[in-house]
């Protein structure tokens, strides 16, 4: 099995980062797992480069070989390798159902999408790493507009990003362009994973 299926409060702990983004897992105890967790020891410039490596893997859930691809794709692109990279992350299908609030966490966001519940401008797309193009609707199956899950997802709060609408009537939302690079995941500095692939 390629995909982690872990105990994602642990690497939270261990990285000292909150892959849910939203802090839960370090409230209660922010120090690493383990018997000898309450010591930091001094971390290498390879060992900062994979712990952001890590960061950014653990919180969009892709393998390292689906990691590696992305980041290969995003050096064939203008601009800012780093930027670029983030940004391709960021247009997952997985990732914008869970933006659209559709999914409490990407995990489920990615369920959604893997069962067949996710439709594409209408299409239905059961690839969590389809790439969305600014402009395209995501909305859900007329069947599993009633899925508990879903429903509780809408009644949880939840602060939408900027470049994702939603109409909470229709249960459809649009991708509606590409983020900037201060609208998500401020903590990384992804200059450092460019470094560790690119040592």
């Amino acid at each position: 099995m390629s995909r982690f299926r872990g105990s994602t409060w642990k690497v939270s702990r261990r990285l000292g980062y909150s892959i849910s983004e939203t802090g839960k897992e370090l409230k209660k105890r922010p120090f690493p797992p383990g018997q000898h967790g309450k010591r930091r020891t001094k971390q290498s410039d390879y060992g900062l480069q994979l712990a952001e490596k890590q960061k950014v893997r653990f919180t969009y859930g892709v393998s390292e070989k689906q990691f590696k691809k992305t980041f290969d794709e995003a050096s064939k692109m203008g601009g800012v390798h780093g930027e670029n990279f983030l940004q391709l992350l960021e247009s997952r299908l997985d990732n914008v159902v869970y933006r659209l609030g559709l999914g409490r966490t990407r995990a489920q966001a990615r369920q959604l999408v893997n069962h067949g519940h996710v439709l594409v401008d209408g299409k239905k797309v059961d690839i969590p790493s389809y790439r969305l193009q600014p402009g395209q609707t995501v909305s859900l199956r007329e069947k599993s507009k009633d899925l508990v899950i879903v429903k509780e997802a809408l009644e949880a709060q939840f602060n939408r990003v900027d470049y994702v609408s939603f109409n909470p009537e229709t249960n459809t939302g649009v991708f509606s362009r590409y983020p900037e690079r201060n609208e998500f995941l401020q903590e990384i500095n992804e200059q450092l994973i460019v470094e560790f692939y690119n040592r």
